[in-house]
């Protein structure tokens, strides 16, 4: 019982001296922003970017962009300022003041990282493939600027790569949409989908499983037509097996597919047959 009442005096008292050097040390905070003594500010705020302390050292930046205005210190806050943003998380401030600062020390040496920095907070910013991918066509529009501007810089790699995987998540999400039509079976939507997809991306690793896809379509979509339309269908469903067959010689959805092109050539026997 002794043992454990000292042990709880021990932390109580270890939880004062705690809170007494909180208080003190929030006290001198609160003295150092309302002092006047510029330098020791700019040092205290240098002094807590580097112990990642970014909160406090964009309070003390804050109030010193207008003393030092047009001095290399007013360049080096800028920075330092968007800076701790990024390093928050807070990427859409970030981007803001990387932007000022370009536009405020274009020749400045941390020019160029802003730029590409803020193309980056964007990146950031972009969702899952099946969200709204506003941020991951602005990021593109933003690294392109930076590739643009800064073509020697030995960040361009790295920029077309973020690039691609952009462009990668984009398509992946104009593909559900387009695998989305064609679950639903809205015929019509799924086929000017499927066909602008192959017209956006040529290369799409889902090129083969579209083709297959729009066969299935086109026949589907002859089946619940009217009389006047099948025929326009089911032989466009024919030449999007052809080009499957010509593309893709050694897919497997020709053999599953087969059984539906000889019905198809059943329909249109049967169609001509009619005339």
């Amino acid at each position: 019982m002794y043992f454990c009442t000292m042990r709880k005096s021990r932390i109580y008292i270890l939880i004062g001296i705690v809170s007494l050097m909180a208080f003190a040390s929030c006290n001198s905070y609160n003295k150092l922003l309302k002092s006047t003594d510029n330098e020791q500010k700019y040092q205290a705020a240098l002094s807590y970017y580097e112990k990642k302390d970014y909160n406090r050292a964009l309070q003390l930046f804050d109030v010193l962009q207008a003393a030092y205005r047009g001095k290399p210190e007013g360049e080096n806050i800028a920075f330092l300022t968007a800076e701790c943003y990024y390093k928050m998380r807070d990427y859409n401030i970030a981007s803001h003041y990387y932007k000022r600062y370009v536009v405020n020390y274009p020749f400045a040496k941390n020019a160029e990282d802003a730029l590409f920095r803020s193309a980056c907070c964007f990146y950031l910013e972009s969702p899952s493939v099946s969200l709204d991918q506003t941020d991951s066509y602005t990021a593109i529009s933003e690294f392109q600027s930076f590739v643009d501007i800064y073509p020697q810089s030995v960040l361009v790699d790295s920029a077309n790569q973020l690039i691609d995987t952009l462009r990668y998540k984009i398509s992946e999400k104009d593909y559900n949409t387009c695998m989305l039509y064609f679950k639903m079976e809205e015929y019509q939507a799924a086929i000017t989908s499927f066909e602008n997809f192959i017209k956006e991306y040529p290369a799409t690793r889902h090129r083969e499983e579209i083709m297959r896809n729009m066969v299935l379509t086109y026949y589907n979509y002859a089946e619940n037509s009217v009389l006047e339309k099948q025929k326009e269908r089911y032989e466009l469903a024919i030449e999007k097996y052809n080009t499957l067959t010509y593309m893709y010689p050694e897919s497997p959805y020709i053999l599953e597919l087969e059984p539906i092109i000889e019905k198809i050539k059943v329909e249109l026997t049967k169609n001509n047959k009619t005339k």
